[in-house]
């Protein structure tokens, strides 16, 4: 029956069932089981940010000191996982939606933060394109979720921007970090002078 589909469809098997993968809904976020999996190996780790943008196995084996099979292994735990779906010839399809996000108190941002906040911060923030703000202030406790959804957009352009530069050769592209925060938060030190 499904070959008599195919047949009136013109498809052959595969590519319907090829078809049927890429019609499934997108992750938006990963289970905390799928987090652990992925810090559970920083090489595990480093590949799934790799794929997540868009880096192929070319890219991420001329960048990172890991052979071809260490990252096709990589890339069948990522499949696995369900982060990717694997295709032929070590190609992949990303299963997380364009609005993906880690988990906030995640196994991943949890990761990030005891292993990779000061690091990112021991930078200079003074290259082309790069900088900190630090702005406190006091707004309505109304007006804040406001705020926080247009950071939300910024994010959504930079990931949309990153999609659509994949084009450009990496010659003409630069990795860059974006982080985004806010919290109301006062300074440990200045809570201690507190009356």
């Amino acid at each position: 029956r499904i070959d008599a589909i195919c047949r009136a469809l013109k498809l052959d098997f595969a590519e319907l069932a090829r078809r049927v993968a890429d019609a499934q809904p997108l992750l938006k976020e990963m289970t905390q089981e799928q987090e652990r999996a992925v810090v559970a190996d920083k090489k595990l780790l480093l590949c799934a940010l790799c794929v997540l943008s868009q880096w192929t196995l070319e890219q991420i084996v001329g960048y990172y000191r890991l052979t071809e099979a260490e990252c096709i292994k990589y890339f069948v735990q990522l499949d696995r996982i369900g982060i990717i779906q694997l295709r032929p010839l070590n190609r992949y399809r990303l299963k997380l939606a364009k609005t993906f996000r880690w988990r906030a108190h995640g196994p991943v941002m949890n990761y990030f933060r005891e292993n990779a906040v000061l690091d990112y911060f021991s930078g200079g923030f003074d290259g082309l394109g790069e900088g900190v703000l630090l702005v406190h202030g006091s707004v309505s406790r109304s007006l804040a979720p406001s705020f926080f959804e247009r950071m939300q957009r910024v994010a959504q352009d930079f990931a949309q921007q990153h999609q659509a530069d994949q084009k450009l050769a990496d010659k003409d592209r630069e990795g860059y970090t974006l982080l985004l925060a806010m919290r109301s938060w006062e300074f440990g030190a200045f809570v201690a002078l507190k009356r």
